[in-house]
């Protein structure tokens, strides 16, 4: 099916499934552990050996040489797996660095062997036996050190409207400042974890992985074999939030173990190998530059950002919200990226705009300030319903405004004062602080098999994932919507490249295009069913369970077991027009934050959260919700205590482990909540719906600084914003 002009009217707008804050019908089985995670695939292999990986110990340079002969003696011992003898292996497309190095080291913990043995501690302990001597080379470590020699990125051009510098220059009221995010690690519950096994020459892959035909497709060119030898299973996921949007070493190795020991073989990395060797969040250091005319207007919007990877890899791109989210007639937005040898930098939720609205909002509130302004007042004057660099594209929806005003009366904004340190409870000072929330709505291709049996049961297949956002749930919804069943005669299967190919899980475009995905496949077999019930198929309804049309019905069941013992089958996929050229297509929101700050230690506390958020239709408002709140904790975290730290003599980050990194836990967030705007959004998708789980994240930090800043009038602009960066700095206690 091709989407290339807004949905009107559709069976989706009955809303008699959709729509409604329905329990995840997964639930029942991951709170009593009987959903199996990947290195839990007992069933599959019940007699599988177990790999240990070994990460390198420096960041940069070669291996001199190997010894493997007293951990090959170490009981239990099978094998030991080197780039040595690992075979020919290519880098796969999507991954910066090579997923088994030697004798190159290109990043500390990067895979060098893979130890293979009857147990698990067996593996560990021969792990620590093998002797790696190597050459070192000094490495680029440090941001800050190599930001002078960074460079342009070739497809991400520089963005000008305009004259910035004239405009700026000659702007009665100016901000001029620089901010700096640190690296930060995706940090989910589940390991990296893969259980891989040979059937002679195919390969199947047990796996936590969120995109599944890009598993299968990079699996495959790493092994240099065919494509349809190799198998992806996926079916739980245990988070993700962008770190298994590639194929990592756990899968690689695993699969090249199991072809060395012709038997299974289960790899899940360590916590360290998760935080040094997988993808992370780069530090950033941005520069913000903004003009304005004594009303307020903005007349200059400049911002430049820097952030660095390894060679070949991609910057973070903090400049994207900024391009669009708020208007100025003159405008200036440049990325560079540095070449360092840290572990590889990539996707982590909202990429891009979270960390550059920790920024951006950060400088508006800044901003209002030096005009004397609300600054919700501020952001809503400098609203625009246009691509403000494309004047003649529009925006399919944008209610940015909204937001802001609605969670301004809900929050109390009105009892704010806008004389920061003003506030004090006892020993805390108290303030409230605000920030836009800003997230692109992309869309991706997206495929589907549904069937109905003679029972009436309706399955959907798809490799559509759950990194535990709720897939399963709203791919039913969509399912019994269009199918006119209810909801328990729905069977969803996910996450098997056996299925259609999906959208997959990233980037917020999961939930609104794997289900598009699935309305057309059951557009499809709704039409073959009418047309087999005797019925002309825009005439034909579909609810309980039967067909109707013309004052006759006819069971949905019926019809399927007419056609024989498997029922009746379509298989569709939602192709993506030019809509996403022809209107900018965004998710906005407001989000409101009550902090106090100790006013003696500087100890900070989150009070209560609001998010208001406009998304497209919300298919599911309990998932929504709970995708939204995490999104907002992971905010706090960000603003608060999130850092890697770099030991920037050898280049690694020292607190791998969840023990030396912070994330937030229940007594950190002790009230949110989430308004989502009655909306629907018919050039998004047949489903009228857009993402959300980004969005929730993107603004956070900032409205978190700004609530610090109204509380203790100091301005912190390097994140996190930990107690040491403000006592120094603190009103006098009186």
């Amino acid at each position: 099916m091709k989407f290339d002009t807004p949905a009107t009217t559709n069976p989706i707008d009955q809303l008699k499934v959709v729509g409604h804050p329905v329990d995840r019908i997964d639930g029942p089985r991951k709170t009593t552990g009987t959903a199996p995670y990947a290195y839990e695939r007992h069933d599959v292999a019940p007699k599988a050996a177990y790999g240990y990986v070994v990460g390198a110990g420096i960041g940069k340079g070669r291996i001199a040489s190997i010894n493997l002969d007293e951990a090959r003696r170490a009981p239990g011992v099978i094998d030991i797996i080197t780039a040595q003898n690992a075979g020919k292996l290519a880098k796969a497309g999507r991954n910066t660095a090579t997923l088994l190095g030697g004798p190159e080291i290109q990043h500390y913990h990067q895979a060098i062997a893979l130890v293979i043995a009857q147990t698990f501690e067996q593996a560990r302990a021969a792990a620590q036996l093998i002797r790696v001597r190597y050459d070192r080379q000094r490495g680029a470590y440090d941001l800050a050190q190599a930001r002078d020699t960074a460079a342009k990125v070739a497809n991400r051009p520089d963005s000008a409207v305009g004259d910035f510098a004239g405009a700026f220059a000659a702007a009665p009221v100016k901000l001029d400042a620089t901010y700096s995010t640190p690296d930060q690690s995706h940090a989910m519950m589940e390991p990296h974890a893969t259980v891989a096994a040979w059937q002679g020459d195919k390969l199947t892959v047990w796996t936590s992985n969120q995109m599944i035909d890009w598993a299968r497709t990079d699996l495959a060119a790493t092994l240099g074999i065919p494509r349809e030898n190799v198998r992806v299973v996926s079916p739980f996921i245990g988070g993700g939030f962008g770190g298994k949007l590639f194929v990592r070493a756990d899968a690689l190795l695993a699969a090249i173990g199991a072809r060395a020991v012709r038997r299974p073989v289960k790899v899940a990395l360590t916590r360290p190998l998760m935080m040094n060797n997988t993808p992370h969040r780069p530090a950033t250091i941005q520069h913000i530059r903004l003009g304005a005319s004594l009303d307020g207007k903005l007349t200059a919007i400049g911002h430049d950002s820097w952030s660095g990877d390894l060679p070949g890899g991609k910057p973070e791109n903090a400049i994207q919200q900024t391009r669009l989210l708020y208007a100025a007639p003159n405008r200036l937005s440049t990325l560079r990226l540095a070449s360092l040898d840290l572990p590889e930098g990539n996707a982590m939720r909202a990429p891009g705009e979270a960390p550059g609205m920790m920024a951006l909002e950060v400088a508006m509130d800044e901003m209002a300030e030096k005009l004397g302004m609300d600054p919700i007042a501020f952001r809503i004057l400098n609203d625009t319903q246009v691509d403000p660099e494309k004047p003649g594209r529009p925006f399919s929806q944008r209610r940015l405004a909204d937001c802001l005003r609605i969670g301004a009366e809900r929050f109390g904004w009105q009892a704010r004062s806008a004389r920061p340190a003003a506030r004090r409870e006892g020993q805390w000072l108290v303030g409230l602080g605000v920030a836009s929330a800003f997230r692109n709505n992309q869309v991706m291709k997206s495929a589907a098999r549904v069937r109905v049996d003679g029972n009436g049961i309706v399955t959907v297949e798809t490799d559509m994932t759950d990194i535990g956002t709720g897939s399963y749930t709203i791919i039913a919804q969509t399912a019994a919507e269009m199918m006119g069943v209810p909801l328990d005669r729905v069977l969803v299967r996910l996450g098997d490249s056996d299925f259609p190919v999906s959208a997959g899980s990233g980037g917020q475009w999961g939930g609104n295009c794997s289900t598009a995905g699935v309305y057309a496949a059951c557009v499809k077999l709704r039409d073959a069913m009418a047309q087999k019930a005797g019925f002309a198929p825009q005439e034909a309804v579909f609810d309980s369970g039967q067909i109707r049309a013309g004052g006759r019905s006819v069971p949905l069941a019926s019809v399927a077991a007419g056609a024989g013992e498997g029922g009746m089958v379509a298989e569709d996929v939602l192709e993506f027009g030019d809509l996403d050229k022809r209107f900018q297509q965004s998710t906005f929101g407001a989000h409101f934050v009550e902090a106090a700050v100790d006013a003696a230690t500087g100890e900070i506390r989150v009070r209560r959260m609001l998010a208001v958020c406009a998304a497209g239709r919300i298919l599911n408002p309990k998932s929504a919700r709970s995708q939204v709140i995490g999104a907002m904790t992971m905010g706090v975290g960000a603003a608060l205590m999130e850092e890697l730290a770099v030991d920037k003599r050898v280049g690694f980050f020292v607190n791998h482990d969840l023990a030396g990194y912070e994330v937030p836990v229940h007594g950190d967030i002790p009230h949110q909540e989430v308004i989502f705007l009655d909306e629907s959004d018919p050039a998004s998708s047949p489903m009228k719906a857009k993402g959300v789980g980004e969005l929730g994240i993107s603004g956070v930090g900032a409205a978190v600084a700004n609530a610090i800043y109204n509380a203790t009038g100091v301005r912190v602009r390097d994140y996190p914003i930990t107690l040491d960066k403000l006592i120094g700095k603190m009103p006098l206690v009186v």
